[in-house]
């Protein structure tokens, strides 16, 4: 079998568990599948969960080969593929194994990358900007001129809903416990933003204050526990809470009689565990919806700071620190 480099766990905690090492190549795509050389790769949260052992792998996902995005070239493509071809530029999302030299996926999860997009900033798109589309517009429905609060406004999921809710005519507040943070989201579109240190009722009293006690429409929660009982009090009649992350925390008491008298929806997603056509679906309205405004800069990724997979400890590092701001990305080969 052929060898490729990879970003391998050899145990579960801390990043002394992270090496890379040769292990085998994917077999040839066959069928729908494509096999892609990665170029660069960005890291998630899910990426830190994984290493510490909390977070498996779905079934037939590589277990000890972290990675959910992806930018590179297509190397070989399986018998069914029509629509793509060998040598042309991609980003896609995987559940697993794209810190590597190739990964095989089906072709619905891939999209081609705008040519105003180096490999780099092509890998700090897929996970956040297909992330905050499907969350707002197919799962809350975020509408034109609606109200959008999200949390964690410097995190790359944070900036790629900000950026998506502006270019959608939505008025986006934020959330950060980094006031720096705040004021360089305010770059990417953010009209206003309140500093939250332990006291989530701050921005329940500065949304009430933005928006002259009417409330927001919709809420893209990424904290957890914590900010339930003031996201409620944030939202206004028929508001919509979308949970993404739960970085606070799980648990949470629930006032019913308030969800029931304002008439508010709560919704939780992952992207990670879907189904294959699930992920397609949500591919191809980000290649509709979104790759056209990266195409023409309405919208960009950013990204906080450009590692070599021989550093990957340095960038597991850097996302614990909670210091970064948008994406940290990995440089697998040629990037």
């Amino acid at each position: 079998m052929e060898k490729m480099r990879a970003v391998v766990i050899t145990s579960y905690g801390g990043v002394e568990g992270l090496e890379v090492r040769e292990v085998e190549r994917p077999a040839d795509p066959t069928a729908d599948r494509v096999l892609v050389r990665v170029r660069a790769a960005g890291l998630n949260r899910a990426d830190i969960l994984q290493r510490k052992g909390r977070y498996p792998a779905p079934e037939g996902a590589p277990q000890d080969i972290p990675g959910l995005e992806f930018a590179g070239e297509i190397e070989e493509t399986g018998e069914a593929v029509r629509a793509l071809h060998k040598g042309q530029r991609v980003f896609g999302i995987t559940a697993g194994g794209a810190q590597a030299e190739f990964v095989v996926v089906p072709e619905s999860t891939l999209a081609l990358i705008p040519s105003n997009l180096d490999w780099a900033e092509a890998a700090a798109v897929p996970e956040v900007f297909i992330t905050a589309h499907d969350a707002l517009f197919t799962q809350a429905r975020l509408q034109m001129g609606e109200r959008v609060l999200v949390h964690a406004a410097g995190s790359g999921v944070g900036l790629a809903a900000i950026q998506l809710a502006q270019a959608s005519g939505a008025t986006t507040f934020g959330t950060s416990r980094t006031p720096e943070k705040l004021e360089r989201a305010r770059g990417y579109g953010l009209s206003e933003a309140v500093a939250v240190n332990d006291d989530p009722a701050l921005f329940a009293d500065a949304v009430r204050e933005w928006t002259d006690g009417a409330g927001v429409n919709v809420i893209l929660d990424l904290v957890g526990s914590s900010y339930l009982a003031a996201n409620l009090n944030s939202l206004g009649m028929k508001g919509r809470l979308m949970l993404v992350g739960t970085t606070a925390g799980a648990n949470a008491p629930l006032d019913l009689g308030l969800v029931m008298r304002r008439r508010l929806r709560i919704m939780g997603t992952v992207l990670r565990a879907r189904s294959v056509e699930e992920k397609a679906r949500a591919t191809r309205l980000f290649a509709s919806h979104v790759v056209p405004l990266l195409a023409r800069e309405a919208v960009r990724p950013m990204i906080d700071k450009l590692y070599s997979m021989d550093e990957v400890r340095a960038a597991h590092e850097r996302m614990e620190s909670n210091e970064s701001f948008g994406k940290i990305v990995l440089k697998i080969a040629g990037a």
